[in-house]
């Protein structure tokens, strides 16, 4: 008996400091998260206060009073409007275009057979590791001799060819799908261009939709490559025109506007995310253990 006591005794003991343990954790997590939402709070209300409570010094987060035209006025603005055009003009064909060239990469890698595949896709892999401050000067030289900067075009065309990121994820997508399906379409007549489009392609639209919604949100986000190529106003993209604000207006100290621009530009991709959080976490997990 007096053993059982002890055993059981040791085992809520184990139990209590289990819990004592997750409360430690959850407090911690939930410290980390409200100071790193802290920031993001801080920049909607910024957006709704006057110039003498911004500059007041006084840290809060309540406006008072709470003003709303500095959000008209942005939108009032042709440049940031031109912004967002001009950013769509950059979404638009390098999503379609280079999700569909993505997935058939993807594709090739996943279920074809060729010499120097695994070398290959290796050596495309290896290309993630190379940031873009390495070779931004090389791509500026190459887009100058060929006349394309100050134009969209430095922007549009290498998406064309398609995402590194995006063929690694989708090419452990398709690990999980059966490949007796090629022999199936093989037998029915299908070449390889046909099975992909049909059979395979139809399968793993979930996954494409996912890192589609990724890469809007990079693009959608980007400020060094415009900042580099971009040189005139009427090509400026989104981020640009944002950081225009911030150098005119800071100046004039009217940083509710710079803010309420900031707010309008990062709604696109936070709905984006909240609406579609879980199927785009579980696509990444889904294709990381594959």
């Amino acid at each position: 008996m007096a053993e059982i006591k002890v055993k059981t005794l040791n085992e809520k003991k184990k139990v209590n400091s289990k819990k004592a343990a997750e409360i430690v954790i959850f407090i911690l997590l939930a410290c980390g998260a409200a100071i790193m939402v802290f920031p993001l709070i801080y920049m909607v209300a910024t957006s709704f206060m006057t110039k003498n409570q911004i500059l007041s010094g006084k840290l809060s987060i309540f406006p008072d009073p709470i003003l709303i035209g500095k959000y008209s006025q942005v939108l009032k603005k042709g440049e940031f409007i031109s912004g967002i055009f001009n950013t769509i003009k950059v979404e638009i064909p390098v999503l379609l275009i280079g999700g569909f060239t993505s997935s058939l990469a993807a594709f090739a890698f996943a279920k074809m057979e060729f010499r120097g595949k695994t070398a290959l896709f290796l050596a495309l892999l290896a290309t993630i590791m190379i940031p873009f401050a390495v070779v931004m000067i090389p791509q500026y030289v190459l887009f100058t001799k060929l006349k394309w900067t100050n134009s969209l075009l430095p922007l549009i065309i290498p998406g064309c060819f398609g995402n590194v990121s995006m063929i690694f994820f989708l090419r452990q997508n398709l690990y999980s799908i059966p490949k007796d399906l090629m022999e199936a379409a093989k037998l029915d007549g299908c070449n390889y261009f046909m099975t992909y489009w049909k059979i395979f392609l139809p399968l793993m639209k979930g996954a494409l939709g996912t890192q589609l919604m990724l890469w809007f949100m990079g693009i959608w986000n980007d400020y060094l490559a415009p900042t580099i190529f971009l040189r005139d106003e009427k090509t400026w993209t989104l981020q640009v025109v944002i950081r225009s604000f911030n150098s005119y207006y800071a100046i004039q100290s009217d940083y509710a506007l710079i803010m309420a621009a900031s707010v309008i530009a990062m709604l696109p991709t936070l709905l984006l995310f909240f609406i579609f959080q879980r199927v785009i976490i579980e696509s990444i997990a889904i294709s990381g253990i594959k």
